[in-house]
């Protein structure tokens, strides 16, 4: 988002999140396991046609789900309870490939408050903007050892019960693919290069698409209305966008 933008940017009246934030979040966490419990026990994919890998792409999109109402959480904007909300926010994070709720709340509110300098966990050296090296980064900031290891472990469980295409297919590479899904849209197009110096967030957003921006990675494109406004849950955000 350009200075000018920046400085007309609609802003948005925190409103209460009541009960909404919490059915919304329970919605994802439901859809997921349903849809991957089908996937893995009951469909046999016909590798020719492209259902499996339609399929493949909406547990993705619910991977990538399950990653924003942690974020949201970490907002404190699932639930006003700030029990449910941490708890909706652990387990929707450790679903995503166990990650840790606790240490990547830490690191997010850092992300906010140092963004763009060498204090941002997020943030990777403007002069080598590409994307692997960055992406490389960040995975090293955010991935530990246990996680790869309670995946592993997982994977080697579940395909004792379930065949082993379909594991991959739909519970392995669906988390992969998310991972760069968010990344690519919550952190590398928005913060990538040089930002105008009255740009306070170092953020730029997408082009008003609200249904490209839900697709893509559920309003998280509109980057600079997410830093300017973090109190808005993402099902609020669209409203945010000039």
């Amino acid at each position: 988002m350009n200075s000018t933008a920046a400085t007309i940017a609609k802003r948005v009246a925190p409103a209460p999140v009541g009960t909404t934030g919490l059915a919304i979040g329970g919605l994802i966490v439901v859809l997921w396991a349903a849809l991957l419990g089908f996937l893995l026990a009951r469909y046999q994919p016909n590798w020719y046609s492209p259902a499996p890998y339609l399929l493949a792409l909406l547990q993705t999109h619910l991977y990538t789900g399950l990653f924003i109402t942690a974020h949201d959480a970490m907002h404190g904007v699932v639930s006003p309870n700030k029990r449910l909300n941490n708890t909706l926010g652990t387990l929707a994070a450790g679903l995503f490939a166990y990650n840790w709720f606790p240490g990547m709340l830490a690191k997010h509110h850092a992300h906010h408050r140092h963004v763009g300098t060498d204090d941002d966990p997020d943030f990777h050296d403007g002069r080598h903007p590409g994307f692997l090296r960055w992406f490389v980064r960040f995975a090293w900031n955010y991935v530990t050892w246990w996680q790869v290891l309670l995946m592993a472990v997982t994977y080697n469980v579940l395909k004792l019960f379930f065949p082993q295409a379909n594991v991959i297919a739909f519970w392995m590479i669906p988390a992969v693919l998310g991972t760069f899904q968010l990344f690519f849209f919550g952190t590398y197009l928005p913060h990538r290069g040089e930002h105008a110096a009255d740009n306070p967030h170092k953020s730029r957003s997408q082009f008003r698409h609200h249904l490209w921006a839900f697709v893509s990675c559920y309003f998280f494109g509109y980057h600079y209305e997410h830093h300017d406004q973090p109190y808005l849950p993402w099902w609020r955000l669209w409203r945010a966008k000039s």
